[in-house]
């Protein structure tokens, strides 16, 4: 099947997977689930040949250890297929109820977002947790996974359709797989087909996206985040945030890759923070380098994320400075402050412009899982629909719909009758439920 055939079937699957009930879609879930635990020996030798070729093609120990499977990392799949299962249906639910006149009511409902295509690199688990989050929230999904993760994704993928299909009708054809480079150029072409792309993976990879297509593209290019010791910070609570932020998992986009400083703590923290930091590389500004050994940090620093253990600091005379450096700087992703104020801690929350802000606690927090959305498609730092962690909610679209009892608008145009504009529980009517169906 061609690319083109694949988007075409996908389209016709959403239009049917719309009005999916929650026990359809939590049996396909409660299916995959299984059928992944039931054929973990062909996993993990079909995972095998990925290891063994990607150490033949040399690549890095760290993409490797991403890619591997293992029995532990199987139960963790499984288990995350589970939790999506007892996620909340995010389709059907009524946001707006309002009268517009006596037996005329308008309501806004949320609707899946129809075809998505996600567009991943090296961990073979991120496909199960997007195809998982897709059949949840009632979108047919063409996947496309790094060549490295090749025969795992592919075995996962065929498992995830079979326990799909095999659940009920109304998946077939709705989850497809494309597997080569030229593939992804032909699926960007599609946009009167796929309504929505999500790439997952480096920044040369998201740019390259958001860069090809005339589709939408929900992501993010780059974590430049930053973390702001503020002068009525507690010490120790500033150096812990910062240790974990930058180093309890450096190669991440959440991990922090600036450090500002208030100039009244600077003496007393930066020596503390640096005896903690061993091991990572610092690049100071002047007032940096004066207090503890640092390489000169470059403009270029201020705009780089490194994923690695290195980190840029800089020394700032106020909140006003932290938040402008931030703000010109920030890739909008996540940024922190530590501080004892509450009134300066909201003035940052409320004016620096990321999509996670936070107080008194690691940037390492900024993920679908931790926020409590069961998993997620990925990070947007966008600000058009989705921002921050994109879990099942990202996933959906939302449309009006309104009842009336032969209602013509020249009743209104004419000044015979008005609009009442009266709002209403937003709830469904009685026996409808989400999506007219069973909770």
């Amino acid at each position: 099947m061609s690319v083109l055939e694949q988007a075409q079937a996908a389209e016709k699957a959403s239009f049917r997977l719309a009005s999916a009930s929650t026990e359809a879609k939590n049996r396909a879930l409660a299916g995959i689930a299984e059928t992944i635990d039931k054929n973990r020996g062909r996993i993990l030798a079909e995972n095998l040949k990925d290891q063994e070729q990607a150490r033949k093609t040399g690549l890095k120990d760290s993409l490797i250890k991403r890619l591997v499977l293992s029995e532990a990392k199987i139960d963790q799949i499984v288990e995350s297929v589970r939790d999506v299962e007892r996620l909340e249906d995010p389709v059907g639910k009524t946001l707006i109820a309002r009268e517009l006149d006596d037996g005329l009511v308008l309501r806004k409902k949320s609707v899946p977002i129809g075809v998505i295509g996600v567009i991943f690199e090296s961990r073979p688990d991120a496909l199960v947790q997007i195809s998982t989050l897709c059949v949840n929230s009632g979108n047919a999904v063409i996947l496309k996974g790094g060549s490295e993760a090749l025969h795992s994704n592919r075995v996962l993928f065929d498992l995830i359709r079979e326990g799909a299909e095999a659940s009920d009708p109304v998946f077939r054809g709705a989850l497809h797989l494309v597997e080569t480079r030229e593939q992804i150029g032909e699926l960007l072409e599609l946009d009167r087909w796929i309504d929505l792309v999500i790439p997952r993976g480096s920044n040369e990879l998201v740019r390259r996206i958001q860069e090809s297509t005339r589709i939408p593209v929900l992501g993010h290019a780059e974590g430049i985040c930053h973390l702001y010791v503020d002068r009525h910070a507690d010490l120790g609570m500033a150096v812990d945030v910062a240790f974990d932020a930058k180093c309890q998992y450096p190669a991440v986009c959440n991990a922090i890759e600036t450090l500002l400083v208030h100039r009244d703590l600077a003496e007393r923290y930066l020596p503390r923070l640096a005896e903690r930091l061993k091991g990572v590389e610092l690049r100071g500004d002047e007032r940096t380098r004066a207090v503890i050994p640092a390489k000169a940090a470059s403009e270029a620093d201020w705009r780089t994320e490194y994923l690695d253990l290195i980190l840029s600091i800089r020394v700032v005379d106020s909140l006003e400075e932290a938040v402008d450096h931030i703000n010109t700087h920030s890739s909008h992703h996540t940024d922190a402050i530590v501080t004892g104020d509450e009134q300066t801690a909201r003035r940052f929350l409320s004016e620096v412009d990321s999509s996670s802000v936070m107080w008194n606690c690691s940037t390492r927090f900024a993920d679908g899982f931790r926020y409590g959305l069961g998993a997620e498609v990925g990070i947007s730092t966008g600000k058009i629909h989705a921002r921050g962690p994109v879990g099942l909610e990202g996933l959906t679209s939302t449309k009006f719909i309104l009842e009336g009892s032969g209602q013509i608008v020249a009743q209104y145009a004419g000044g015979g009758r008005s609009f009442t504009h009266r709002d209403l529980p937003p709830q469904d009517p009685p026996g409808e439920g989400v999506q007219g169906r069973d909770r």
